[in-house]
């Protein structure tokens, strides 16, 4: 069902990279974004895992959606312990969120979620879709992330009385996050891992956003969609062509291996993951600006 009466979005993680991305193509869809997050210039400044200073936060608040994109990250998490924050803001955050959204009367949670729910490992030739299972009991070193995003997932589309989405995001780039690969490869600190075949699926920032209006709009309530690009690469890969694209030193080629000190990058550099984005095309009328993370590179070096 269509949601075109939308106007007040309550966004939480609206400082963030994602968050950015996502507040412009809200406005731009025409809502009025109420960010919520820790940063002082925030619209509503609170703590997600706060849940007593939240609730007072949002108190009077007249709120017809809320977007969940907060993240403990502020660069690339490099070690599994790196993400222990992330996975914490997953389960309380999300549970104080939700409260928050029935104390502020929205009707409509979108929530970003991640393909590496459903597991880092090669998936081999299997191209996976929303029917695939997610969250799945995972090997200990990555099992804190994967039930992070089951449980997220579960809260926010199990809620009674909120129509819950999950966006299940491809590996992120763009303007506010290539800019950090870019600095590395020109001080020769980033190597390119050898992919071996292996490949992910990307996703640009500015298609990530535009999902998420696109999922406060319409969607079936309840339902997780796969928002990937069109051509899965290898991590090694992207790496090489973001050097190619921006002039930078061309990066030390090393096996995944020497990887192995740096834990959660050689999780995910050791992945393999075909991704299906067509229920998204179907049902949110949603299709990549950019269907190949090459040209969306070009694309952002260029601008």
């Amino acid at each position: 069902m269509a949601m075109t009466d939308i106007k007040n979005v309550l966004l939480a993680g609206a400082s963030g990279v994602l968050g950015r991305h996502i507040a412009e193509a809200l406005s731009h869809a025409g809502y009025h974004v109420i960010g919520l997050g820790r940063a002082p210039d925030a619209d509503v400044i609170a703590d997600l895992l706060d849940r007593d200073g939240l609730m007072r936060a949002v108190d009077g608040l007249e709120v017809d959606a809320v977007v969940h994109a907060a993240t403990a990250l502020r660069e690339a998490p490099m070690r599994h312990r790196d993400m222990f924050a992330t996975d914490d803001l997953r389960v309380l955050g999300t549970r104080n969120l939700m409260e928050a959204a029935k104390e502020v009367g929205a009707r409509r949670v979108v929530a970003e979620s991640t393909v590496f729910g459903y597991g880092y490992r090669d998936f081999g030739d299997h191209v996976v879709t929303e029917d695939d299972v997610f969250g799945a009991p995972a090997d200990r070193a990555v099992a804190r992330h994967v039930e992070a995003v089951r449980v997220k997932e579960s809260m926010m589309l199990g809620t009674q009385g909120i129509e819950g989405i999950a966006l299940r995001l491809g590996f992120l780039y763009g303007p506010g996050g290539t800019e950090g690969v870019v600095d590395l490869l020109r001080a020769k600190q980033l190597p390119a891992v050898a992919d071996q075949g292996r490949v992910l699926p990307w996703l640009h920032l500015a298609d990530a956003g535009e999902a998420v209006a696109r999922a406060v709009e319409g969607g079936r309530a309840g339902e997780a969609y796969n928002i990937v690009d069109d051509v899965p690469r290898g991590f090694g890969e992207h790496v090489r062509e973001v050097a190619e694209v921006f002039g930078t030193p061309r990066p030390m080629q090393v096996p995944a291996l020497m990887m192995r000190p740096m834990s959660y990058a050689y999780r995910v550099a050791t992945t393999s993951m075909r991704v299906d984005n067509a229920k998204a095309r179907d049902e949110l009328g949603w299709e990549p600006r950019y269907p190949d993370s090459a040209e969306g590179l070009r694309a952002l070096a260029a601008a």
